[in-house]
């Protein structure tokens, strides 16, 4: 029943009460008049009084629950709008906050939208990544940076979806370009870059005078690595020994550690120290990207090629890692090599060796501490191993750098009587087993291959925009 329809029969309740009183006395000789109403008035009043006391006290237990009611909704809802506060405040005493990274790679554009929550005083967790990418590479734009926009506006919409509007003015946007833009000509590439901030400063996100940039090789095994020291809470807790990071691109190959013996630091060459400042903690790390050593321009090499230069006359490029009597095409930067095997091979394994032996002197500085610290291989490491079978193909795995031998020399076995179905896989795997012999790699050592961690991509990316975010943060509280 309404408050209204209660309120309606007291009132109702208490007029018939009386109502019938008046009756009563009318019925009632004169001499007892004054009985009657001494007896009936007050027994309607006290009986209209109670039902009011009644009703008076039915109505605030229901103003009380509906009050507590209410309550308990507008509290849900704070839970439920946590990740939405504004910038700069706490829901439950967590920071909310935001990074946008655009990976601006030589086969298309990605873009990586990050949330982290972070307790006072403690490092940032990510609770969320957004992801999408569009093709073709920024690189493909060269010769008309206005095709380029459109591309950008679309991934920098995914953002506006993804973030809300409280927060856009204090998430910065940050584009780091790879190899596409690495082998661009110096003004094209510019160009290419001045456009994308042209659109950047037009978004409604926070946007730095170094918002665009291309990385080298060195800031790109340093993001890396913070992304899978981060992801394996090495960098939460302090003490906790890090992990190395090894990736096999197609172009360079890097390596990155934090050395904790002395002589690492003093042996090692000009340019393969570097400092990093992350957490009011810094960090000498030893990190070296090699240019011409990942996979696809190693097999340029192998082959006898040169980088960017056709093959002189559109001659035949003959190898002794590929399987005797094969002949085909190879594309590699734009270019189309014709390549064979050799005739009559005795022993594949050993003269493909002994050619990348030979590619690889001189090449890469040796380490002894690697073999003491704990190291995640990424990219082509993942791929090759994957396809022959050393480690899954979606969970990834763990396995020694001797099965990567092991694996070669099987291959190339049998690759000397029958082609297969990946004419390099010969070439591949014995180049991947001799790399990382050159790092200082012993046959015994333990690497885990994945391409998550903690359901998180190991994209450099997340380092990227976590380094990025800390800077801001120091240039804001450099006291602290």
């Amino acid at each position: 029943m309404g408050v209204e329809n209660r309120r309606f029969a007291a009132h109702l309740f208490c007029s018939a009460t009386q109502f019938s009183a008046d009756r009563e006395m009318r019925k009632i000789p004169n001499n007892g008049n004054l009985k009657m109403t001494k007896v009936a008035y007050p027994l309607g009043l006290f009986i209209c009084l109670f039902i009011y006391v009644a009703y008076i006290k039915w109505h605030w237990a229901s103003a009380t629950q509906a009050f507590f009611s209410i309550t308990e909704v507008a509290s849900g809802a704070r839970r439920g709008q946590q990740a939405h506060s504004p910038p700069g405040t706490a829901a439950r005493g967590h920071e909310v906050f935001y990074g946008i990274m655009f990976d601006a790679g030589s086969t298309g554009t990605r873009v990586h939208i990050f949330q982290f929550t972070r307790q006072p005083g403690e490092t940032p967790t990510l609770t969320h990544e957004t992801f999408k990418a569009l093709k073709p590479g920024l690189s493909a734009y060269a010769d008309d940076v206005e095709k380029s926009t459109s591309g950008i506006q679309e991934l920098l919409d995914v953002a506006k979806q993804d973030i809300p509007f409280d927060f856009w003015k204090a998430t910065p946007l940050v584009l780091k370009a790879t190899a596409g833009l690495r082998l661009l000509p110096g003004e094209k590439a510019q160009k290419l870059l001045q456009k994308v901030k042209e659109v950047f400063k037009a978004s409604p996100f926070l946007v730095g005078e170094d918002c665009v940039s291309i990385m080298n090789g060195t800031d790109e095994g340093v993001s890396a690595w913070i992304t899978v020291n981060f992801l394996t809470g090495s960098l939460k807790t302090p003490g906790r020994n890090s992990v190395g990071m090894l990736d096999l691109g197609g172009g360079s190959t890097q390596i990155t550690f934090l050395p904790r013996v002395e002589d690492t630091l003093q042996t090692s060459p000009p340019g393969y120290l570097t400092s990093l400042q992350m957490f009011n903690r810094t960090y000498k790390l030893y990190s070296y990207s090699y240019l011409g050593l990942g996979l696809m321009s190693a097999r340029l090499a192998i082959l006898g090629g040169m980088e960017g230069k056709p093959a002189e006359d559109g001659k035949e490029l003959v190898s002794p890692c590929l399987s005797p009597g094969f002949t085909g095409e190879w594309e590699h930067a734009e270019i189309t090599y014709r390549i064979s095997g050799q005739k009559a091979v005795v022993n594949l394994h050993a003269l493909c060796a002994s050619r990348i032996s030979e590619i690889l002197q001189n090449k890469v500085h040796r380490t002894e501490e690697v073999k003491d610290v704990d190291f995640y291989a990424f990219s082509y490491y993942y791929d090759l191993a994957a396809n022959v079978g050393l480690i899954d193909v979606e969970k990834g795995g763990s396995l020694v750098v001797g099965d990567f031998d092991i694996a070669a020399k099987y291959v190339c076995r049998t690759a000397e009587t029958r082609p297969q179905g990946n004419p390099f896989l010969c070439m591949d795997l014995t180049y991947i087993s001799l790399l990382l012999q050159e790092f200082g790699f012993p046959e015994n050592k333990v690497l885990k291959l994945t391409r998550k961690i903690n359901n998180v991509e190991t994209s450099w990316a997340l380092g990227a925009i976590f380094h990025y975010i800390d800077s801001l943060n120091r240039q804001k509280s450099p006291a602290l």
